[in-house]
């Protein structure tokens, strides 16, 4: 089987990189399917995570003018669908999605896949003309992703928001195989995610305010991506609470830091399926999250695998978190739950759930 994937921008450490990383390496390797890969880089450097020599890449570069920029990407996607007669198309959150279904025409099926809230946008940006924009946007996002053959979407929650009846549900997978877990003996707290302003991180150095209070001998690594004015490294400044937080850059071989650390937190403003919960959880990590939209309250049980906290409760947050960092009987009791309610999202069963919608779709 052929397959054209068209993606973002895939050389950094996200998410959506991650996944496509798994993904189309298993298609090649296990599945033995061809994979092109359609991406929007915007500079030469080198990809994070490693992606299968045998991809075929077609890359195009971002340019100011929006309007010449998105007639080449359509002119280069029928370029390449003429070319290569791809058996299935799937487009994962690629730049322009919304407008590719009206102006691509082809007979091979095109699958629209998103790892990204539909309320994102909402939580990013305020204000009443933001939200006339959103609104537009949001109609137009709702009547295209209907035009597509399928639209596979991380959670039931997910689909629902998205109301469409071309709904699939398939969930990132765990991104590695780890027989070892964490000992949850180190006084140490984890969060890892880029720092954005829907990652909450704010919230996250406000909570850690009060614990550096009470638990003065506990650190928190917090590892990401960071931005070029610092902003979160000032606000730990500001807390007076630098001594007890550690700001580290991506990191790929991520299991140590996950194997030395006893708690993972998330506080984020909004989550599709936050795939460094699986990974937390699968290393037996106790795991405190906000119940945001959408993807934690898929993942975790709460007071049974870990804590899903009121959004924005950082006084609930803070107490959960002093609770765990107390009792080590409690971390070892919901990290053993953790490593069990995971088990379902492993690499084969996932691949296996995209082999059948990819294999049905082409017979259809």
């Amino acid at each position: 089987m052929k397959i054209l994937y068209i993606t973002p921008d895939i050389i950094n450490s996200g998410g959506i990189a991650r996944v496509i990383s798994l993904k189309t390496n298993y298609m090649i390797s296990k599945l033995e399917y061809e994979v092109h890969i359609l991406t929007i880089n915007n500079n030469d450097s080198d990809f994070f995570f490693p992606f299968n020599a045998k991809i075929k890449w077609k890359q195009i570069t971002k340019t100011k003018n929006a309007l010449l920029f998105f007639w080449n990407y359509i002119r280069l996607i029928r370029k390449i669908i003429s070319n290569e007669k791809p058996d299935v198309i799937i487009i994962c959150d690629a730049i322009f999605w919304v407008l590719i279904p009206w102006f691509i025409k082809t007979k091979a099926p095109i699958i629209l896949e998103t790892h990204v809230s539909i309320y994102l946008k909402k939580v990013i940006k305020k204000g009443f003309l933001s939200s006339i924009r959103f609104s537009l946007v949001h109609f137009l996002k709702t009547i295209t992703a209907k035009k597509f053959d399928k639209f596979v979407v991380l959670t039931t929650e997910a689909c629902k928001q998205w109301n469409s009846n071309n709904c699939v549900i398939i969930s990132n997978p765990v991104s590695f195989n780890s027989v070892s877990h964490a000992k949850l003996q180190n006084k140490k707290a984890i969060a890892i995610c880029r720092h954005s302003y829907e990652k909450g991180l704010d919230r996250l150095l406000m909570i850690w305010k009060k614990i550096s209070e009470k638990h003065p001998n506990w650190t928190l690594d917090i590892i990401g991506e960071w931005n070029s004015d610092l902003k979160y490294q000032k606000l730990a400044r500001n807390l007076q609470i630098s001594d007890y937080v550690n700001f580290i850059p991506p990191i790929i071989d991520i299991q140590k830091n996950y194997y030395e650390s006893s708690i993972f937190l998330m506080a984020s403003r909004s989550e599709a399926f936050p795939l460094v919960l699986l990974e937390a959880m699968h290393m037996g990590l106790p795991c405190i999250a906000y119940d945001c939209p959408v993807g934690p309250k898929t993942i975790i049980q709460n007071n049974k695998n870990g804590f899903l906290i009121e959004d924005g409760n950082k006084d609930s947050f803070a107490e959960k978190l002093s609770l765990l960092i107390k009792d080590e009987n409690l971390r070892i009791q919901m990290g053993k739950e953790a490593i069990e309610s995971v088990e379902k999202y492993d690499l084969d069963t996932i691949m296996n759930q995209w082999k059948n919608l990819l294999e049905s779709i082409v017979k259809t």
